[in-house]
């Protein structure tokens, strides 16, 4: 009976909360008398969010930015499982590139969107190279830390049925750094759709980023609101959509079957 309870909440809470947020907001709009051309109240970005959602041009950008974030994801977890396996198996080259790696992460990455753009142009390329270098470092690190995370005594034992290092590496390592790798493939779907979006705002002539700044500088506030909000499902989707493959890819893990078994 709990359990059921715990799956029924999302779908009670939730919605309760938006309800919540869209009354406040409504009161303090109106009771306020805000400028709608500053912060425009929910019935009318309502409206401009059924017009967005009958707009073709909307579609076509809306496939454009998916895009983008989904090949900028998908390089960003190739890339950082290959590289963080090889630094987790060899601790000497880590400790090695440690410092640059230190250094290009805590670089401000949207300040080379103007170099992305003179290299790779204004089309997709460049918001796609964005989007993987900000997904690519916690999908890396936690990857790393996935392999550093098997003990030597499961090694040994390993060694002691005479397993060679293909063997090792699938049915030992690679099941321990799963969990990890999809920790950082939750954090890095979500970077990667920020990247996109944020090439698109500064350097973009095409996807809904550039339809935001377009809204922006038409003074379009409610039109503006409508397409945040359409990026915020967008992104809330392709999280889910991560997430659900975790649960089937990790079906044993804690993170998977403990919070479908606790209880409230």
């Amino acid at each position: 009976m709990r359990r059921d309870r715990m799956k029924l909440l999302p779908w009670i809470v939730t919605p309760l909360l938006v309800v919540t947020i869209v009354a406040v907001w409504h009161v303090v709009v109106t009771a306020g008398e805000v400028n709608p051309l500053v912060f425009p109240p929910p019935a009318e970005v309502g409206a401009a969010l059924v017009e967005l959602l009958s707009d073709p041009g909307m579609w076509a950008a809306a496939r454009i930015t998916v895009t983008e974030v989904v090949l900028g994801f998908l390089i960003a977890v190739l890339t950082g499982l290959v590289v963080g396996v090889v630094l987790g198996k060899l601790p000497w080259l880590e400790v090695s590139v440690r410092p640059l790696i230190v250094i290009f992460q805590v670089s401000p990455k949207v300040a080379f969107v103007p170099l992305f753009v003179i290299w790779f142009g204004f089309g997709i390329t460049s918001k796609i190279v964005l989007a993987t270098i900000l997904a690519f470092f916690p999908i890396m690190l936690n990857v790393l830390l996935g392999v550093r995370s098997v003990e030597q005594g499961q090694r040994e034992v390993m060694r002691s049925l005479n397993a060679n290092r293909g063997q090792t590496f699938t049915q030992l390592e690679l099941r321990s750094l799963l969990p990890y790798l999809f920790a950082g493939m939750e954090v890095g779907i979500v970077l990667a759709t920020i990247g996109a979006i944020v090439a698109e705002y500064l350097g973009g002539n095409d996807g809904l980023g550039n339809m935001v700044v377009s809204a922006m500088n038409a003074l379009d506030a409610a039109q503006t609101f409508a397409l945040i909000l359409v990026l915020s499902l967008m992104g809330l989707a392709l999280f889910l959509i991560v997430n659900e493959l975790k649960r089937f890819a990790i079906p044993w893990h804690e993170s998977v079957y403990g919070l479908q078994n606790r209880e409230v």
